[in-house]
C-alpha cells in the first residue's frame, strides 16, 4: 500500500458512509421501545437480585460497559464472561436475579451453553439480539431487538452497525431506569467518588475550608490597621466583618483597601465599617464547593464568607482553595 497516493476524497465518503449507517440503525430501534421493553423496565425495577450482563467477543465488550453504566446509576449489575461461567463462574448467578444475554446472530456458542443452566437456576432471561428466531430468542422471557439492515463494514461482516445498537439501546434502558428510580446528582455522586466528577458532587464548602482552617473575623470597629494584621496573620487576603452579636455585617478584601487608596490617604484612621463590603454573599458550610465556585464566578469575587444560621462566620472560602481541592 503507497500511503502517498491514497484517495483523501474516498476515504471521507466511507467514514461518513459509517456514521450515517450507525445513527440509521440507531433511530430505526425506535421500533423497539415497545411493550416488551416497559415490561423488561419492569421486571429489573422489582428484581431483589442483579441484573448480569453476558456476551462474547464484541458483544462482550458491550455487555461490560452496559453493566458499567446500569451499575453507576442505581441498577447492581455485573458482567459475566460465558466462556468462564461454564467452567464454574455460573455460581454467581441466584434466582433473583436477571441475565441479559446479547448476541447480535442469537446463536452464540459460548451463550447457547449457559442458557439451560440459567434456566434450571430460575433467573429471568433477557435476550438483546437481531435473531428474532434463534435459539436466544426462543429460549429468553423477554425479546430487546437490536437487528439492523446492515452493517457499516463494507464488507458486511465486522461488527459494527449491530454493537452501535445495541449499545445505544441498552443506553436507554439504563437511562430509563434511572428516570424511574427518581436517581438524583446525589445518589449519581455517591457511586463516583473519585476524580474531578465526584469532587464536584461530593466535596462540600466545609471540606474545602479545612485545607488551611483559617477564619479571619475583624470586629465593625476595629482599625483597618488591626484588620490587615488579621489579613496577614491569616494569609487570606480577606477578613469577615462582625458586629457585637458576633453577626456578619460585611467584608473586607485587598481589592477594597486598593480602591480606598485611591480616595483616601488616611485609612489607617478608618474603622473596619467605614472599608468594609456591606451585605457580601455568603454560603452554608453544608452546600457543595461547586455551589460556591458557581456564586464567585457568577459575582466575580475571590472571598466568600461561610456563615452558620445565626449569620455568624465560620469561615472564608478562597478562589484558591477551590483549585486546590480540584472542584474546577
Amino acid at each position: 500500500m503507497d500511503i502517498n497516493n491514497l484517495d483523501i476524497t474516498e476515504i471521507k465518503s466511507q467514514a461518513i458512509e459509517v456514521l450515517e449507517i450507525e445513527a440509521a440503525s440507531i433511530l430505526n430501534l425506535k421500533r423497539s421501545v415497545n411493550g416488551e421493553f416497559i415490561e423488561v423496565v419492569k421486571e429489573i425495577l422489582k428484581c431483589s437480585g442483579r441484573v448480569i450482563m453476558t456476551g462474547m467477543g464484541k458483544s462482550g465488550f458491550i455487555a461490560k460497559k452496559l453493566a458499567a453504566t446500569l451499575s453507576s446509576t442505581g441498577t447492581p449489575s455485573f458482567f459475566l464472561h460465558p466462556a468462564e461461567a461454564i467452567h464454574g463462574d455460573l455460581g454467581m448467578v441466584t434466582s433473583q436475579d436477571i441475565v441479559i444475554a446479547l448476541s447480535n446472530s442469537g446463536e452464540t456458542e459460548e451463550v447457547i451453553r449457559i442458557l439451560p443452566v440459567i434456566k434450571r437456576i430460575g433467573a429471568k432471561l433477557v435476550a438483546m439480539t437481531g435473531g428474532r428466531s434463534s435459539t436466544l430468542a426462543e429460549t429468553a422471557d423477554y425479546i430487546l431487538d437490536t437487528g439492523v439492515e446492515e452493517e457499516a463494514c463494507p464488507l458486511n461482516l465486522a461488527p459494527t452497525a449491530s454493537t452501535t445498537a445495541t449499545l445505544a439501546l441498552g443506553d436507554a434502558l439504563a437511562i430509563s431506569l434511572l428516570w424511574a428510580r427518581d436517581f438524583q446528582p446525589e445518589d449519581f455522586a455517591l457511586y463516583h467518588p473519585g476524580g474531578s466528577l465526584g469532587k464536584k458532587l461530593l466535596l462540600t464548602v466545609n471540606d474545602v475550608l479545612h485545607i488551611r482552617e483559617r477564619n479571619p473575623i475583624v470586629n465593625q470597629e476595629a482599625t483597618l490597621k488591626e484588620t490587615l494584621f488579621m489579613m496577614t496573620s491569616s494569609r487570606m487576603g480577606a477578613a469577615n466583618i462582625v458586629d457585637s452579636q458576633g453577626k456578619l455585617v460585611g467584608i473586607i478584601t485587598d481589592g477594597d483597601i486598593r480602591r480606598q487608596l485611591e480616595e483616601s490617604f488616611n485609612l489607617l484612621d478608618k474603622t473596619a465599617k467605614e472599608i468594609m463590603s456591606k451585605s457580601p454573599s455568603t454560603i452554608t458550610k453544608d452546600k457543595l464547593a461547586a455551589e460556591a465556585l458557581k456564586l464567585m464566578q457568577e459575582r466575580e469575587i475571590s472571598d466568600l464568607p461561610v456563615v452558620d444560621n445565626d449569620y455568624k462566620p465560620v469561615g472564608l472560602l478562597n478562589f484558591q482553595d477551590l483549585l486546590k481541592a480540584g472542584v474546577l
